[in-house]
């Protein structure tokens, strides 16, 4: 049985030489910072057409049992990839020297694959509120309404050419900014973990803050209510007040009254773009629906929640 296990071991690290190991940015704060990522077989699509590039990404094959070193502020733990090569670390400070706020690196690496990292965005004590944000729809141009659309733009464009929802940049700077402590960001979506790299480029080519990208693990346990979970799990770890941001074209205004349901005292605003079936106003009741995101800056202002100063800037 041990030679076996020795065996399969030294394998798993000799027959993956092209691996990827992929690590997904996260929020996290100074007491304790779980991060999470998936181990692949084979890299992620790159070159080619944008089609090729995410078809190779969404069919790259999950590594099950790699053993992955992590590490994150000093600390490194060990841990094994699952059945679908999905893996999570937990650290946690030491009480005398908790985790710096701000960008923190995390990195990960296993042999016989490349190496991975990411930013975690450790929230400070003094922030007002952290932020959760859906992605497509309410920063990028999806279409989700138009299933034919829908899967042009999640399969045949990229972080260069999936078109922008105007102003959102905007919306999100001016929420981290004019603070004494930031907010964090967190990004939690329907779109692909294999996305990742896309998702982030797409982030950082329209100016928006760091985000924490907590995607969807394709499947059928995840076809619906899989965002709960993760927002409830953020309000549990992150013990701030929340400001929601989404759409009207799936579910967002029902998941976020659900998680304003249960935690009444700690969600600060819902913004919902509205891309239509809003027919029902009961939807988005006591939500603040925006056509273009300069339409809430007054309610935001008046919230304390943006700066005046922002606002004025934000759409010269």
């Amino acid at each position: 049985m041990k030679v076996t296990l020795l065996l399969s071991m030294l394998l798993s690290g000799l027959a993956f030489a092209d691996g990827q190991v992929l690590v997904f940015p996260a929020v996290g704060t100074p007491s304790q910072v779980t991060v999470s990522g998936r181990v692949f077989t084979e890299p992620l699509g790159s070159g080619g057409s944008p089609l090729s590039r995410n078809l190779r990404s969404l069919l790259a094959p999950n590594w099950k049992g790699a053993h992955l070193q992590v590490r994150f502020a000093g600390q490194t733990t060990e841990v094994v990839s699952g059945h679908d090569g999905n893996w999570e670390a937990v650290f946690t400070a030491p009480k005398e020297h908790p985790f710096t706020a701000g960008l923190q690196r995390v990195e990960a690496k296993v042999k016989g694959a490349a190496a991975g990292g990411a930013e975690v965005d450790v929230i400070s004590d003094g922030a007002p509120f952290f932020v959760v944000s859906d992605f497509d729809d309410t920063l990028a141009v999806t279409e989700v309404l138009k299933k034919g659309k829908l899967l042009e733009h999640a399969i045949a464009q990229d972080a260069d050419s999936q078109p922008l929802v105007e102003g959102m940049p905007q919306l999100m700077r001016c929420l981290r900014e004019g603070k004494a402590e930031r907010p964090v960001f967190a990004l939690v979506s329907g779109s692909p973990v294999q996305f990742v790299p896309r998702t982030q480029a797409f982030l950082f080519k329209h100016d928006f803050p760091p985000f924490g990208l907590y995607l969807r693990d394709l499947g059928p346990q995840t076809l619906r209510d899989y965002k709960q979970p993760i927002i409830r799990a953020l309000l549990q770890s992150v013990p701030h007040d929340v400001v929601l941001v989404g759409d009207s074209g799936e579910h967002d205004p029902e998941v976020y009254g659900q998680m304003r349901a249960e935690f009444p005292e700690r969600v600060k605003a819902i913004a919902i773009h509205d891309v239509g079936r809003l027919e029902d106003p009961a939807r988005a009741q006591n939500m603040l629906v925006f056509k273009h995101p300069r339409d809430i800056f007054p309610e935001l202002i008046k919230r304390r929640l943006i700066a005046q100063s922002c606002a004025n800037a934000a759409f010269r």
